[in-house]
């Protein structure tokens, strides 16, 4: 399926975390990408996000505006706006 991407801004780049804003228009995506740093997301938005993940496998989850969550380095998938609206959330890499 062909997508539009999301729009990723890099607002802090340093030695210690690296900051991005995600904006996505309704069906954008992120593209498959692993996670080298364990990370932290806040939620600007609504967010329903439908992640594909390694086996074929996807899973939807949804989070209201202003909720954070972290995970773990590793992670791998491909983040999809599974909504019918723009969603918007900051991702905070942890370097060390």
């Amino acid at each position: 399926m062909n997508r539009p991407t999301a729009v990723a801004t890099v607002l802090v780049d340093d030695e210690r975390v690296r900051v991005t804003r995600f904006d996505f228009a309704p069906e954008a995506e992120t593209g498959w990408h692993r996670h080298a740093f364990d990370y932290v997301i806040t939620t600007l938005t609504r967010c329903s996000m439908l992640l594909e993940e390694p086996g074929g496998g996807t899973r939807t989850v949804s989070f209201e505006a202003g909720e954070a969550y972290r995970r773990t380095e590793g992670v791998e998938h491909n983040v999809i706006n599974a909504g019918g609206f723009e969603m918007s959330f900051v991702e905070v890499e942890l370097k060390q």
